[in-house]
């Protein structure tokens, strides 16, 4: 009896272990960019301007070298086979190399190690030519020079409002509380969200940041998008930045939840 009984519950936490390994969904295949589009201002749709993005050694990559100077040439890679609402969201994401702005030292440069995810974004194919951010929630990644600290997982808010700690944030971009990544290791991050509800920005399993009731407006909020502000902003793509310093991205899964 206590052998069939130790036999049942190794099937059941099998079974658990499974089908909760089946419910992660991978949205990069690390061959291609299957499913993903491209928007960097002042092009068209899937422009790859001067090979901004490209897949190489299993990994989303985005580079500069084909760049002389960023000209506010800010882009974003959106997987574009669903919107989503309610998920749970892991990636991993590093900095690599040199930005291509030349500042007098790292620390004056606003786009030294500095990129994200973008939440909820916006359709790229409804994007105005020259805009520079779609309308959505950014999860910033932020990595140090080794001089002072500069935590990553901070909250922008291009085109939208938020609530943190019950009260609208008066500021485009707000700090998290992590550490400081000053190295170029592999940084392992997640980000749950509740539809317009709540979303919080995960490192190490310890929440980092947190924010609350998302709505159109604010800054940076681009002229399509004028007639909706105060609206919810319940779901939406989601998509990678190019904001000047060569990042890579790879194990890009996601698990949606019942709304």
């Amino acid at each position: 009896m206590k052998t069939k009984l130790l036999i049942y519950l190794f099937c059941l936490i099998s079974f658990s272990c499974f089908s909760e390994k089946e419910d992660w969904v991978s949205l990069f295949d690390g061959e291609s960019l299957n499913g993903w589009e491209m928007k960097i201002a002042g092009y068209e749709l899937n422009n790859n301007y001067r090979n901004t993005f490209s897949v190489q050694d299993g990994v989303i990559r985005v580079s500069y070298r084909d760049y002389d100077l960023f000209d506010r040439n800010f882009g974003h890679l959106f997987y574009t086979k669903k919107k989503y609402k309610n998920y749970h969201l892991k990636m991993d994401y590093r900095f690599y190399g040199n930005h291509v702005n030349l500042f007098k030292n790292e620390d004056e440069a606003w786009n030294y190690k500095n990129s994200g995810v973008m939440l909820h974004s916006e359709d790229p194919s409804k994007m105005l030519l020259n805009q520079e951010f779609p309308v959505s929630i950014e999860a910033q990644f932020l990595g140090g020079s080794g001089i002072k600290e500069r935590p990553t997982l901070n909250m922008c808010s291009p085109g939208t409002e938020v609530d943190i700690n019950k009260s609208q944030a008066t500021e485009h971009c707000i700090s998290s509380n992590s550490n400081t990544y000053h190295n170029e290791d592999w940084i392992s991050v997640e980000f749950v969200v509740y539809s317009d509800s709540i979303v919080h920005h995960i490192i190490n399993k310890d929440t980092v940041m947190s924010y609350s009731n998302i709505k159109i407006g604010g800054e940076y909020l681009s002229d399509n998008f004028i007639d909706r502000i105060g609206e919810p902003l319940k779901e939406g793509f989601i998509s990678l930045q190019s904001e000047g310093h060569p990042i890579e991205f790879k194990n890009i899964r996601i698990k949606e939840t019942l709304d």
